[in-house]
C-alpha cells in the first residue's frame, strides 16, 4: 500500500507543477506550445538524471524511488498533452510549428535523458 501511496503523491505533486511550470512558460508564445516543450524536456532531463543516481550511485528506498521517478515525473511530462498540441496546428494548417514541435519533442527529450544520465555517471 505505501508503495501506491507513494505513487500518487508523486503523481499529484507531478501534475499540478506541470499544470504550473507549463502555463507560465507559455506566457512566452501564444502560437507554439512552448509550456509544454518546456516540461518534457526539464522532465526527462530530471529523469535521466535521478534514475541514473538513484538506480547507480545514491541509496534511497523503493518508496522515494517510486515516489520522484513514477509519480513526480511521471506526471510531470506530457507527451499526450504533446500529441494533441502537434494535432491542432497541424488541424489549423500550422505545418511548420507542428513538425518543429514534433522534432523538439522527440529529440530533445532524447538528448535531455541522455544528459541527465551522462552527467549522474560523472558523480
Amino acid at each position: 500500500m505505501s508503495k501506491l501511496v507513494s505513487v500518487g503523491l508523486g503523481g499529484f505533486v507531478g501534475a499540478v507543477s506541470r499544470y504550473w511550470l507549463s502555463g507560465l512558460v507559455q506566457k512566452l508564445s501564444d502560437r507554439f506550445p512552448i509550456g509544454t516543450l518546456s516540461v518534457n524536456l526539464l522532465g526527462s532531463f530530471l529523469l535521466g538524471l535521478l534514475a541514473t543516481l538513484f538506480l547507480e550511485r545514491v541509496i534511497v528506498n523503493q518508496e522515494l524511488r517510486l515516489f520522484v521517478l513514477i509519480g513526480l515525473l511521471g506526471a510531470f511530462t506530457t507527451y499526450s498533452t504533446f500529441s494533441l498540441e502537434t494535432l491542432n496546428l497541424m488541424r489549423g494548417g500550422e505545418w511548420l510549428f507542428a513538425s518543429v514541435n514534433i522534432a523538439a519533442n522527440v529529440l530533445g527529450t532524447l538528448i535531455a535523458v541522455w544528459a541527465g544520465v551522462s552527467i549522474a555517471k560523472l558523480w
